[in-house]
């Protein structure tokens, strides 16, 4: 038998491989039909979405009727969390499945002159950060592994770990790539702050269309160009994102969505919901492909966010913070005959999990070497084991968070800000999701447990091998590595 007949006529249980540094449950498979293959997975981002604009999570003003109709067929997970409150860090730690803290992007690749005006020329472009920085070359994503255990890999959309050549997906496991590579683009020039950014591969090109239905395109591409074998497909749209240029900031949509919501141009938040709906009728022809193609029970389809923006109730708090609705998400996930339709889970999960459960759905080869911070949770999906995560921990930009089992620890702050005083405050999730009541002062105990765990992890971060484009001086300022880059005191 080849190999590729072993991936058709698969044996009905899967081993599941133990991943160095992180937890993958066994024996996930007992139920799954002898005729499957290998999963195809999809996974679509959105950029910028709150807690609660989906109407499947309780919206009542947002029209997301496909996304609604992809719940029905799976599982939604309420208590799904992102490694940041900010996109890029956030999206490190997904494809990473390492805290951003030990991957060493966590902060944004930005160029901060935009935020007063600033239009950059092409030869000053090349030099500033976004430029030439991006995710260490040393980290791996997931599309590293699945292409290596026969998976055809392709992005369509938003990258944000890098422009520079080094750095780029066709560089990091991907096949296929169409989008670009900064935080944010104008949805209709594709221009970042006046200078063209959009590519096909490794070059930058120049296109008419809206970003959504483009990226919708060439996805579909590549589901089709790739259906006889298993493919990861990796579709993180920048919408609902506000457009990143000087001429027409703000959230961007078609006028035939906005008219569903007022007349055009509408105001900021009916083109925010344009654009959503808009990243739902997308969803909705790419998963009628799938359809069309005869794999719908062949394909794992995820969606969910990189952080919170819009709409987060009950949740507490947006983008750039560290309350809930900052960093709990939206998940949903569909896989017929192994997933259970209509249901809900309030299990602990992260995005830092989708990583090892992705290798286990793939039959991945182990990784060696290498530290994931994140379990399997495709128990969760099932309905048939509970969640091994107990902890989370969060920092951006001097903030800090930590979640151990029911209780929440919040250190705010002003960006960039040292905290004079780090109580903090300490939040019963179990009881209020809204973190309305703070009992740091009744529950002093647990107060010095969450910050004594959330010391231990940040040190543990400072102490990893040390990687770019951000690190040791920024440890040493919080008050944890080595000092190195402390400011000494003359004696």
């Amino acid at each position: 038998m080849n190999r590729r007949e072993f991936l058709r006529i698969s044996t009905s249980t899967f081993v599941a491989g133990l991943i160095s540094g992180c937890s993958v449950q066994q024996g996930l498979f007992e139920s799954r039909p002898k005729s499957r293959r290998q999963p195809n997975i999809i996974l679509f981002f959105s950029d910028d979405q709150g807690y609660n604009d989906l109407g499947c999570f309780g919206s009542e003003n947002v029209k997301t009727p496909h996304l609604d109709q992809l719940a029905a067929g799976g599982i939604r997970l309420t208590s799904f969390y992102v490694t940041s409150s900010v996109c890029t860090p956030s999206r490190s730690g997904l494809l990473t499945g390492r805290y951003p803290h030990r991957n060493g992007l966590f902060d944004l690749v930005r160029n901060n002159m935009t935020d007063y005006g600033h239009p950059y020329s092409e030869l000053e472009y090349a030099v500033s950060p976004e430029g030439t920085q991006g995710l260490d070359e040393r980290e791996i994503l997931m599309s590293q592994p699945l292409r290596e255990a026969g998976y055809a890999t392709g992005i369509f959309g938003k990258w944000d770990f890098g422009r520079a050549h080094q750095f780029l997906p066709l560089q990091r496991g991907f096949d296929t790539f169409y989008g670009f590579s900064n935080t944010g683009v104008d949805y209709f020039t594709h221009e970042r702050y006046e200078m063209p950014s959009m590519f096909r591969g490794n070059q930058r090109i120049k296109e008419e269309g809206y970003t959504t239905d483009l990226f919708k395109r060439e996805a579909i591409k590549f589901i089709e160009a790739n259906q006889d074998k298993p493919f990861f497909c990796y579709v993180p749209f920048n919408s609902p994102h506000g457009g990143s240029n000087l001429s027409r900031p703000g959230v961007q949509a078609p006028d035939e969505y906005i008219k569903l919501y007022g007349e055009p141009p509408g105001t900021k938040r009916q083109r925010y919901w344009a654009a959503i709906t808009c990243m739902d009728a997308a969803i909705g022809e790419i998963l009628k492909k799938i359809n069309e193609l005869g794999l719908e029970n062949d394909t794992l389809v995820i969606f969910t966010c990189d952080n919170g923006w819009g709409e987060t109730k009950p949740l507490r708090g947006s983008k750039g913070s560290m309350y809930e609705g900052g960093i709990r998400v939206p998940f949903i996930a569909r896989w017929p005959g192994t997933i259970p339709a209509g249901t809900k889970s309030d299990a602990f999960c992260s995005a830092l999990d989708l990583f090892p459960t992705f290798m286990s759905v793939a039959n991945a080869k182990p990784l060696s070497k290498v530290k994931l911070d994140g379990y399997n949770i495709l128990p969760v999906l099932t309905g048939r084991g509970k969640s091994k995560r107990r902890e989370h921990f969060w920092e951006i930009r001097g903030a800090r968070g930590a979640r151990v089992g029911k209780w929440k620890w919040v250190l705010p702050t002003k960006r960039y800000i040292m905290p004079r005083d780090t109580t903090g405050e300490l939040y019963d999730l179990a009881q209020d999701i809204g973190e309305k009541r703070n009992l740091a002062q009744e529950r002093p105990d647990v107060l010095k447990m969450m910050q004594s765990k959330w010391d231990v992890w940040m040190q543990e971060m400072a102490e990893t091998e040390p990687r770019g484009p951000f690190f040791k001086a920024y440890f040493d300022k919080l008050g944890y590595g080595d000092g190195s880059y402390r400011v000494q005191p003359v004696p």
